[in-house]
């Protein structure tokens, strides 16, 4: 007798600027996942939040069968009583999120699912929210000893109140540094600073993107980055670097530069692969992620210290993404990645909820 298949609700789009990516992400994710094993059930979000739940929602959000848009659309509504929440879903075993940015990747898609009771794949509500908001991130790290980049952060209510006396009192590190939104991702609204005059300019950028802003001083080095994979025990991948001709690794570096290298592994030297791999396991546990990370360092050229820069939960899973590509290199394929963290991602449910009928 033939086993069931697994109902995967794939989630993708969403309002943030990551819409387009999430989409990539989403097609390579699908393409690989085992049709024996598997159903696909797609779910589309629209940039104006519009839920897609029939139909071809891929197809729907990328412009190919507009017609349709109407007739499939849903919408998560307010909640009509205290104890009544409308569920967008359809029927699936377990979700798979690959919704990059705000609305997606910072908890708040991840507390619809649980307050539904849906298994779903990667990092619970906290350590989703933990790892959108690089000001909390940074300081998560720097409490549990790991090393970070100075940094200051901003708010937009105190910059157009009070300009001079936010400069004074957020201890803003020395000049080069980056400005970039707390919550953001596709290196959307960073600016490098060089010059003063050059700061009110990013200020106003990064604060079209988020409410609250990071100025985090500049470390010239290379920029290598560790894959995990895991619940309890996290396994880390072999390094990987970035290596871009841009100022820095911004938008049009990552996706549109045909300059950029994915270099997966980088050689490295033995004692420095495991001092990596070691503060990714710590990065990842520090913020009780599960299930899937990316985390990013710095390696500073004067000196060879290690910096991490952010912990990304729900990283990019594109045909040029570091992620998957750090996996292939450690000797996990991408289809055995995904068949991987959908099963960690029912044994988080279970182990939270001792529900064994899935």
């Amino acid at each position: 007798m033939a086993l069931r298949r697994r109902r995967v609700g794939v989630l993708f789009g969403g309002v943030s600027s990551e819409h387009e990516i999430s989409l990539l992400s989403a097609r390579s994710v699908m393409q690989v996942m085992d049709r024996e094993m598997y159903l696909i059930v797609p779910i589309g979000i629209t940039k104006e939040g519009e839920w897609l739940t029939q139909g071809d929602p891929m197809n729907t959000l990328v412009g190919k069968a507009e017609e349709d848009r109407k007739a499939v659309k849903t919408r998560i509504k307010a909640l009509t009583t205290a104890h009544t929440l409308p569920n967008p879903f359809p029927q699936v075993d377990v979700v798979f999120p690959l919704l990059h940015g705000p609305f997606g990747e910072d908890g708040t898609v991840q507390g619809l699912l649980e307050m539904a009771g849906i298994p779903y794949v990667g990092a619970g509500v906290l350590a989703s929210a933990l790892g959108m908001d690089k000001a909390f991130m940074k300081r998560v790290f720097r409490e549990q000893g790991l090393p970070v980049a100075q940094f200051a952060v901003i708010r937009r209510q105190e910059w157009e109140t009070k300009r001079e006396a936010a400069f004074e009192t957020s201890g803003i590190p020395d000049l080069p540094l980056f400005v970039k939104p707390a919550n953001g991702g596709s290196s959307m609204g960073i600016t490098k600073v060089r010059r003063a005059k050059e700061l009110p300019g990013a200020l106003e950028e990064a604060f079209r993107y988020d409410l609250k802003v990071v100025l985090e001083e500049a470390i010239e080095g290379r920029e290598i980055e560790c894959s995990v994979l895991g619940n309890d025990d996290p396994q880390v991948s072999l390094p990987g670097e970035i290596v871009y001709s841009r100022e820095f690794y911004d938008y049009e570096a990552k996706y549109l530069d045909s300059r950029t290298r994915l270099v997966a592994p980088v050689a490295l030297d033995p004692a420095l692969v495991s001092h990596l791999q070691a503060l990714s396991a710590a990065a990842f546990r520090a913020i009780d992620c599960s299930g899937m990370a990316r985390v990013d360092f710095f390696l500073r050229h004067a000196d060879q210290k290690v910096f991490i820069s952010e912990i990304n939960t729900i990283p990019g899973f594109t045909p040029v993404s570091m992620f998957p590509r750090l996996w292939e290199a450690t000797g996990i394929g991408f289809s055995e990645l995904v068949d991987r963290l959908i099963q960690l991602g029912l044994e988080r449910y279970a182990s939270k909820t001792g529900f064994k009928g899935l």
